[in-house]
């Protein structure tokens, strides 16, 4: 460790928690045994607070489970083994080498995450394209944000998750939440949004009356799967209410005329019926959202829960139409935006390791964006491949004839995290050669030939971009554990194996100037980011082509061709699946607050997993009873598609045709053994948020015994 980043590390090191997207600001103080200690730090999106995962974080630094050396399987049933750094590269480099001779370049993938740094993001995707040749690269972002950024691609020209401040949501007077349980997911968000007492108002959109919805003032109970309908019914009463921003519409926007037909569909009696949301209830958050309009500003924000479905982004389209038509965005206090999930959601679909991007957000497929890049990358833009599959069609197709043989991971568990996850692992398993680079044994790197070991946030340098799209500093507090590496190290030494030496920097600040050269007039255009701006602590939000950057988007024009937002006509169609006799009840899935994504890094802190030890299905009291389950009784949840296993809890505020499941637990407790991989046509998201299931008793002894019999 350079002398510098010891004495800092003495006094403390600043920098931002490693979950989700809010990246709250905090300080560690190294121990002198080993580890460190957490100080919050006063930042504008967390306010000096922070939430428990992030109070906690560092107990990851020292945890029993760090992997410290590679691991080898010498044989495909062989046992994991601890080898040599060189062992363990050599042979992942002359297995993808071997595979591509023989299948051709598509015949290696890569998958990604959406908690890499930039750096690693930019370097993983060039590693693809440039080292590999393939086109087959995504990330478990795909699973995250990619219908709220088609949609905002589509309507705005940009996606940036909220194109302004998060701090600006405390000068809304009303704010419209769908989707998103802030209270357990990114608690100090919570700071920002309409709180009990004041002149401001909340609305919350969920079929469970989360703590978020608890905390509203108004609870939008939907059935699951008709966010559209709601927000096509919503703008269909500011029309007829005479509350729509006709100025507006005429002056910076398109398309609204179609938009106007369609929902006029929508009446408030036919989308009570959709819904379940009562008319009153309909006509009560219009009117709070143009009440909130007058009085500071208004605001409507999607999550996960309006956004992976097979419709997702005609879904986020309409509550944009919703709030086009009632003039917010780019005004004082007001606007649309999607709240970001993962740690470096943002930045981690910016820089290319999505299938269809490269740098500075840019179309793998439009000429003058492959010429670009391939300019800073020293290559012929015809060599760059295409765009490749989606993350989910990717994982399908793994092993089958026309798909990959072989896969580098690099910060995504797909086996727990991907939807119908049984057939995920089928697919990961039936690879040739499988390589994973994590912090951790989990649960996809159990299955891999080669697992490489990985430092963690806290070991090393490099930027994150968090929902608002402000760069930040992540800094190195403590060394990692001798034998890890970073994962910029892990893909430049395999560069150079791979015929590749050149270009492929272990340093971050090298690689990050290399992606401001990259992303240099793209969408996101990183270009005029400087190390010292950063190290100062300034505010510095993208697109930032100069010396400034841009924290509020659409104040005069919207980055489009002609500088208009634009309204789609969409129109509710159900989930992929429908409840029968077979499968009555919709279960929804989500996260709580003692846990996070996987659950590989947070089930492995002691706090949080005493919090929450294991996988519960939530369901109406009522529901229970006919039933015949008690409170935390074991059960089974079945689909279409798989079974898994939880523990009964209880609350009369979920809907009576509901339950819900979280997803952060492995083995037989994933709820993604039964969700539904049905895709969104645009975005290519699969439907997390809704399937069909039926809840069973558990397996006796002798059934779990000889599963077949089940």
């Amino acid at each position: 460790m350079p002398l510098k980043v010891v004495e800092e590390a003495t006094a403390g090191v600043p920098t931002h928690c490693p979950y989700c997207a809010l990246q709250c600001a905090m300080t560690l103080r190294p121990r002198p045994g080993g580890g460190a200690d957490v100080e919050p730090r006063d930042f504008p999106v967390n306010g000096g607070g922070l939430c428990r995962k992030g109070w906690t974080a560092a107990e990851l630094l020292s945890s029993p489970d760090r992997l410290t050396t590679p691991l080898m399987r010498r044989t495909r049933t062989a046992p994991l083994e601890p080898v040599s750094w060189d062992a363990a590269l050599d042979r992942i480099a002359a297995e993808l080498r071997r595979i591509q001779d023989a299948h051709g370049r598509d015949a290696v993938a890569v998958f990604g995450g959406g908690g890499l740094t930039n750096e690693k993001a930019y370097l993983l995707g060039k590693f693809a394209r440039v080292a590999l040749g393939t086109a087959n690269i995504d990330y478990n972002g795909r699973f995250c944000m990619s219908s709220a950024a088609a949609a905002a691609n589509a309507a705005f020209g940009v996606d940036r998750g909220l194109p302004f401040p998060v701090t600006d949501i405390a000068s809304a007077g009303a704010v419209l939440l769908v989707g998103a349980n802030v209270a357990e997911t990114m608690p100090p968000f919570v700071r920002h949004l309409p709180g009990a007492g004041d002149d401001r108002g909340l609305i919350v959109v969920d079929p469970r009356r989360s703590q978020t919805a608890r905390d509203a003032d108004l609870h939008l109970q939907v059935t699951p799967g008709t966010d559209l309908a709601l927000a096509n019914g919503l703008l269909h009463i500011a029309i007829a209410e005479g509350l729509i921003d006709t100025d507006y519409i005429a002056a910076r926007t398109t398309g609204f005329d179609e938009v106007r037909r369609n929902v006029s569909a929508y009446w408030p009696e036919r989308v009570e019926r959709i819904t379940g949301v009562p008319v009153s209830e309909q006509r009560a958050a219009v009117r709070m959202l143009a009440a909130g309009r007058a009085n500071g500003g208004a605001m409507v924000l999607t999550a996960r829960g309006a956004e992976q479905h097979s419709k997702g982004v005609d879904t986020v389209r309409a509550f944009i139409n919703l709030a086009l038509a009632l003039g917010l965005p780019g005004r004082p206090g007001s606007g649309f935006g999607s709240i970001t999930g993962q740690g470096n959601g943002q930045g981690g679909r910016e820089h290319g390791q999505k299938a269809d991007q490269l740098p500075g957000y840019r179309r793998i497929d439009d000429p003058d964006a492959r010429a670009h890049v391939a300019g800073v990358w020293g290559v012929d833009p015809d060599v760059l491949p295409g765009p490749g599959r989606s993350a989910q069609e990717l994982i399908e197709s793994l092993g089958t004839p026309d798909g990959p043989k072989a896969m580098f991971v690099a910060g995504s568990n797909i086996a727990v995290s991907a939807p119908q996850a049984g057939l995920a692992e089928r697919r990961l398993a039936a690879l040739d050669f499988l390589a994973v680079s994590d912090l951790v044994l989990s649960e996809t790197a159990k299955l891999a030939d080669v697992v490489l070991p990985a430092a963690q946030w806290a070991e090393e340098e490099g930027t994150m971009t968090n929902l608002e799209g402000r760069v930040l500093r992540r800094r190195r507090a403590v060394a990692p554990p001798p034998g890890v590496r970073t994962d910029l190290e892990i893909l430049a030494a395999l560069a150079a194996r791979l015929g590749r030496p050149d270009g492929f920097e272990a340093d971050p600040a090298a690689v990050f100037a290399e992606l401001r050269r990259a992303s240099a007039g793209g969408p996101a255009d990183y270009s005029g980011i400087t190390t010292d701006a950063l190290d100062s602590g300034a505010a510095v939000y993208w697109p930032h082509p100069g010396e400034h950057g841009t924290p509020r988007l659409f104040a005069d024009r919207f980055p489009t061709a002609d500088g208009r937002a634009r309204f789609a006509a969409v129109r509710h169609r159900p989930p992929a699946e429908s409840i029968d006799a077979d499968f009555p009840l919709q279960l929804i899935t989500g996260r709580v607050l003692a846990q996070y994504q996987s659950g590989s890094q947070t089930r492995r802190i002691h706090a949080l997993r005493e919090a929450e030890p294991g996988a519960f299905v939530e369901l109406h009291p009522q529901l229970a009873e006919r039933l015949g389950f008690a409170d935390g009784q074991e059960i089974r949840v079945v689909s279409r598609r798989g079974t898994a296993r939880a523990v009964v809890r209880l609350s009369d505020e979920i809907r009576l045709d509901t339950v819900f499941m979280p997803f952060h637990w492995p083995g037989d407790q994933r709820v993604n053994l039964v969700t539904n991989p049905a895709l969104d046509p645009v975005s290519r998201m699969p439907e997390f948020k809704v399937c069909a299931v039926r809840l069973e008793p558990p397996l006796a002894v002798a059934d779990r015994l000889h599963p077949s019999a089940a």
